[in-house]
């Protein structure tokens, strides 16, 4: 499949590529605290035009940027992107077969209701199967232990302790980078096992 083209419908969760009219969604929630908490940090307040210009996918880049709804209704941004080298140096990791994914919800009043569980495991689930991914790498804060529980009931393991990896709101901050492999015909379990399960912030 053709990254452009990638979307999800599973029961009450879609994926989609943003559409520039969803820049509207995006700036309200990347102008909420709470929001801004989790993701890009509270002293990174986003404009529309700096929503377009950063979330928007431009023709040709490798990274896809999709709005997220449920039953229908925006609440959410995901973005999935074959591991280049820049990033995989930074992991330690090859890059051959590795996939990223960042997400959040937006809409704060659904936080801790499962939508966050259905979308990694929707997410995981289409990177193995129709992009042809052997494993995806992602790297939460060390400092933000729900969102870490959600990856690990989705079936991510922690690997290793990223020092001092990402700067958020004026510091560097820790990051555990955590591992998801492609089921195998011999090894179903693991992965699978873990896909309906849980709920999160998001």
């Amino acid at each position: 499949m053709d990254i452009h083209h990638f979307s999800i419908r599973k029961g009450d969760l879609g994926v989609r590529p943003l559409i520039p009219s969803d820049a509207v969604y995006l700036t309200r929630w990347l102008n909420d605290p709470t929001v801004l908490e989790y993701y890009e940090g509270r002293d990174k307040p986003q404009s529309p035009e700096l929503v377009r210009q950063r979330f928007l996918t431009k023709s040709g880049e490798p990274v896809l940027a999709c709005l997220v709804s449920w039953r229908h209704a925006p609440v959410g941004y995901a973005q999935i992107y074959p591991l280049d080298e820049e990033a995989a140096q930074a992991y330690q990791e090859p890059s051959e077969g590795a996939w990223g994914m960042d997400l959040f919800l937006g809409e704060t009043h659904l936080w801790g209701c499962g939508i966050g569980t259905e979308l990694v495991s929707a997410l995981s689930e289409a990177l193995f199967h129709h992009m042809g991914a052997c494993r995806i790498l992602i790297d939460p804060r060390v400092n933000n232990p729900r969102a870490v529980h959600v990856y690990q009931k989705c079936g991510f393991c922690v690997k290793r302790r990223l020092i001092r990896h990402e700067l958020h709101e004026g510091h560097l901050e820790d990051c555990w980078l955590m591992e998801k492999t492609a089921p195998t015909a011999d090894a179903p379990s693991r992965n699978a096992s873990h896909r309906n399960q849980g709920a999160d912030r998001g």
